[in-house]
């Protein structure tokens, strides 16, 4: 740990929100490059179940989505049908994790299931209940676990006791990779985003990740900025490329395109792939397969065209 990467900082939140509105309004995509966008988004997504009601059977119904995002003859009408498009990875609770192994091993596929733990989504609880969930959560399968800071350490400065909390849970999570959600929308400021984000980085993440999607205010584009900077300033220091996970209100194609084109913008094409971004979506995959098929058959779909959005 290096506070001294962080004793400095100071962020212009206008010339960030300038910026942002800057790439919106110049880098756009249409037609067969916009197709093609959002297949790279849904190879990146996190399809994302994280709710009371969750039975066996709605986490199989989404790991067999998960498999076969896009209807099989529009992919074929892309010339897609044999790229092996699916999604990243499921997302689910710990206690659903071994459900969503199961039916992801009985469809034949090696979609890594991840879950959120470590006291998702508060970060209230004590510290050793937190890794005993992340402990649970990798032997029940889980090959990447989303765990969440206690924001209460950031709003407060204590980086080193962030740091060391943060730090064993990376080691608690084993040979699994870890997400550290930053609840973004908590924070205070965006001088204390890039705080976290650099000490979550410190620390040993291989991902940061905006938020829970229970907060108030989830993904938004400036916070986005801010993290991917903080990545950038990470990699120039260390040689260590860590991933990127904006989640939280991220529901239409568009949404997914601004995503894509910040980050081409602020880490590169070299960032553009599942090892390095990914999107956290429950209802994303819903609007991304009505485009494709507008895009395909010049319609848009009815309900019973897309039965298993």
């Amino acid at each position: 740990m290096n506070l001294g990467w962080i004793s400095k900082v100071y962020v212009n939140r206008a010339a960030i929100e300038r910026h942002v509105e800057r790439i919106q309004e110049q880098r756009t995509v249409k037609s067969n490059w916009r197709a093609a966008w959002l297949l790279k988004a849904v190879t990146c997504m996190d399809l994302t179940s994280l709710s009371g009601d969750d039975t066996p059977s709605n986490i199989h119904r989404m790991c067999y989505k998960a498999k076969h995002p896009i209807r099989e003859d529009l992919l074929k009408a892309m010339d897609m049908h044999d790229k092996g498009i699916t999604v990243a990875a499921v997302c689910v609770y710990p206690a659903r994790v071994t459900d969503a192994v199961n039916a992801l091993k009985a469809a034949g596929c090696n979609i890594p299931v991840a879950s959120v733990a470590g006291g998702f989504p508060s970060g209230q609880m004590p510290l050793q209940t937190r890794l005993a969930e992340i402990k649970l959560a990798v032997e029940y399968g889980a090959r990447e676990i989303d765990i969440v800071i206690n924001r209460a350490l950031v709003l407060t400065g204590q980086w080193e006791e962030l740091y060391e909390e943060i730090r064993q849970c990376r080691e608690a999570c084993g040979d699994a990779h870890m997400k550290t959600i930053l609840s973004t929308g908590e924070l205070g400021s965006l001088g204390n985003v890039y705080k976290a984000s650099m000490i979550a980085m410190m620390a040993g993440s291989d991902f940061i990740k905006t938020s829970t999607g229970k907060e108030i205010e989830n993904a938004t584009l400036p916070v986005g900025v801010v993290m991917m900077r903080a990545i950038r300033d990470f990699h120039w220091e260390t040689g260590n490329k860590v991933g990127f996970k904006p989640a939280g209100g991220i529901r239409t194609a568009k949404d997914a395109l601004s995503w894509l084109m910040l980050v081409h913008e602020e880490l590169g094409v070299e960032w553009l792939k599942p090892e390095l971004f990914r999107l956290g979506a429950s209802s994303l995959l819903e609007d991304i397969e009505k485009q494709i098929f507008l895009h395909v058959t010049g319609n848009h779909a009815a309900c019973h065209d897309l039965p298993m959005a």
